[in-house]
């Protein structure tokens, strides 16, 4: 049992920066409502024939461990949309949990995903989904944003039931909009909350 103090993984993989901003809101929302956020990314992969990438990178958020998954409290999971999936470096990450899988790791914790495309209808709602399966293989537990949320009947841009999105602009140079911002700090102190009330549960028979 970890003795750090529950946070919340705001776990992201981002080409642009537009995938980073939409975590930076979702970890706002979660230390709205009270709880730590821990902010990390995952390195590109690399072909076979190129030097293997360093443990922690030169600059901007630290390369998430296998410890800093399997201790957290609850889980947003943010990548852009390649193809209608999450990036390849995101997927590799997670062919790489197997460990934690077997020991049962990450059941009953909650979880929310996050996305970003270049263009309206780039495949942010098959990303969103297709993301959602490697954590409910895991046990965990899914969690969107409810239409309570006024920005989510307002927004013209990202933003869906199934997570917060963005979209970028085929020169990723749209800035975050004011209602997909709202989205993602909603989603984060959604998050929060659930982990914190799942983390009272009894969940022995």
């Amino acid at each position: 049992m970890s003795q750090t103090a529950p946070y919340v993984l705001v776990l992201y993989y981002s080409n642009y920066g537009t995938t980073k901003i939409l975590a930076y809101a979702i970890a706002q929302g979660v230390e709205d409502a009270g709880m730590t956020a821990r902010i990390r990314t995952v390195p590109t992969v690399a072909p076979e024939t190129t030097a293997t990438k360093p443990a922690i990178p030169d600059e901007g958020d630290l390369y998430c461990t296998m410890d800093d998954l399997k201790d957290c409290s609850g889980l947003a999971l943010g990548s852009p949309t390649h193809f209608g999936n999450m990036a390849a470096p995101m997927k590799y990450f997670w062919d790489n949990t197997v460990t934690l899988w077997l020991a049962g790791n990450l059941q009953n914790k909650p979880a929310a995903v996050f996305t970003a495309t270049g263009s309206m209808h780039g495949g942010q709602e098959t990303t969103l989904l297709t993301m959602m399966m490697p954590l409910l293989h895991h046990g965990m537990m899914i969690v969107g944003v409810p239409y309570a949320e006024p920005a989510l009947n307002r927004t013209q841009r990202g933003g869906s039931p199934y997570g917060a999105s963005h979209v970028s602009g085929a020169l990723h140079d749209q800035p975050v909009s004011a209602d997909e911002r709202e989205l993602a700090i909603a989603q984060g102190r959604r998050l929060a909350i659930t982990a914190s009330a799942l983390a009272q549960a009894n969940w022995q028979r």
